[in-house]
């Protein structure tokens, strides 16, 4: 292997250590999976129907084996765009929020359909951000996921755009479905969030523009220094970037669970997280006392 150094703003003994840490996947019983629009809207703004495909018999799979699954999702404005013929995203926000609502109901469509050729039953589950701001709100949606998944039954979650406009102007630290991903995870006290990207995980910089980045396998701690180096903001069919996942991550790390940020091109790639693989960037804290 090439010797490559690390920046300063990693521990290269946490790096190394990491991968022992991918041993706990096998004790995951409760997981969030985060689908991100670049792995459901093709470059070219078409639906990628054969990655949702791909994501149910997963996803379905997982469910047989015993695991409770949640889905949360992206994708209605960039499902709406394809289904209205419109080349690109308005800006004004209430031509957002119409071409939201027609995209949740065909995005829905399209999950419902590949869900069901594998017998697994789904729920919609729209929410806005008084989940968080509301104790009433934050238990009703507790009580309703965990009477779903007792029922047998996949949650798919997306924030509610044509109420919730926090995710389409930006003004709020809730505004994209990352932020909502971690949220749930908090709400339903998930072993792990698998969050889905068109990245491989977290580079020490931007790989498509630095051909010696690294990839880091492990990060215990988002500090300032990480999201300085974090770049990128949003896509033409969805919000997001890297900045919003490793504050999702953090989030995820305050709530003592771990996330781990991957490739969603082919999700099956789940699978190999779940065995233990090193793929994409786990953010996991490390035990203080552990010095194996």
């Amino acid at each position: 292997m090439k010797n490559r150094s690390f920046p300063s703003t990693i521990d290269q003994t946490l790096i190394e250590k990491g991968d022992s840490m991918r041993e706990s996947m096998a004790k995951v019983k409760r997981l969030v999976v985060k689908i991100g629009t670049s792995s459901l809207i093709y470059p070219n703004g078409k639906v990628n129907l054969s990655g949702i495909d791909e994501l149910a018999y997963v996803l379905t799979d997982l469910h047989n084996r015993g695991l409770e699954v949640i889905l949360v999702t992206s994708g209605a404005i960039g499902v709406g765009l394809n289904k209205l013929q419109l080349l690109e995203r308005p800006q004004k926000i209430p031509e957002q929020q119409a071409v939201a609502a027609v995209g949740q109901t065909e995005l829905m469509t399209i999950y419902t359909q590949r869900f069901e050729a594998y017998s697994q039953k789904t729920a919609q589950v729209l929410l806005t951000r008084d989940i968080v701001e509301f104790p009433k709100s934050r238990n009703n949606v507790v009580n309703t996921l965990n009477q779903l998944l007792a029922m047998d039954i996949l949650p798919i979650i997306n924030e509610n755009d044509t109420v919730a406009v926090d995710e389409l102007d930006h003004l709020t630290k809730f505004g994209d479905n990352d932020q909502l991903s971690a949220i749930v995870t908090e709400l339903v006290a998930a072993d792990l969030l698998i969050m889905l990207s068109d990245i491989n995980g977290f580079y020490s910089d931007d790989p498509s523009k630095n051909s010696q980045a690294i990839l880091y396998s492990h990060v215990s701690k988002i500090t300032d220094e990480l999201l300085k180096e974090a770049g990128g903001t949003s896509s033409a069919f969805g919000t997001g970037g890297m900045r919003s996942k490793l504050k999702a991550a953090q989030r995820v790390l305050d709530t003592s669970s771990k996330m781990v940020l991957a490739n969603g091109k082919r999700p099956k790639i789940i699978f190999d997280i779940l065995a233990g693989k090193e793929i994409g960037t786990l953010f996991e804290e490390m035990e203080e006392n552990d010095n194996d």
